[in-house]
């Protein structure tokens, strides 16, 4: 029960991070996003439930804010926990290069889907200028932002998470 207070907390606190100080630090109406992040994290701390659950939370967040069709953004970034908690397993959660990397990758898919589903359908045809000058600055910003705040969210999972799985449950050591 503890361990899930602390997720809404954390998801509440990104949410109202994104929201207020994230939003003051945009450069060019450019500014990363800190609920990749979070989903990212969550997916590689806590594996594939865990990432799911961060990202429906964040998602209903800002589709209650933000969203014109309600479910778009949970369906997104509840699908981006999903798929970067598949590497709970297989990577440790100590290194900083597989966060940013999946930062990277989740970050685009992200931007390519908000464009062929928000924007495309609309007869707005010119992925490569959205391409250009908003989903590449903003998937290096959001890589930047996983560098400054990934330590701090491992933190918070191991003091108010706890470990979700051993070092003998790794798919690395031979059983």
């Amino acid at each position: 029960m503890k361990s899930k207070i602390a997720m809404l907390l954390t998801v509440l606190i990104c949410f109202l991070l994104q929201c207020t100080l994230i939003s003051r630090i945009s450069v060019g109406s450019i500014k990363p996003n800190l609920l990749i992040t979070l989903c990212v994290s969550m997916g590689l701390m806590r594996g594939r439930k865990g990432g799911l659950w961060a990202g429906f939370f964040s998602g209903i967040l800002v589709d209650l804010f933000y969203g014109s069709v309600f479910g778009f953004y949970a369906f997104v970034y509840m699908y981006t926990g999903y798929l970067c908690g598949y590497a709970h397993r297989a990577f440790y959660d100590d290194d900083l290069k597989v966060p940013m990397a999946l930062s990277a990758v989740a970050d685009l898919a992200y931007n390519l889907a908000v464009y062929g589903l928000q924007f495309l359908l609309r007869g707005r045809l010119s992925l490569s200028v959205y391409l250009m000058r908003i989903i590449l600055p903003e998937m290096f910003y959001t890589v930047g932002l996983t560098f400054l705040v990934y330590r701090p969210l491992r933190a918070i999972n191991y003091r108010f998470m706890g470990t979700p799985w051993k070092e003998s449950d790794s798919i690395w050591v031979v059983k």
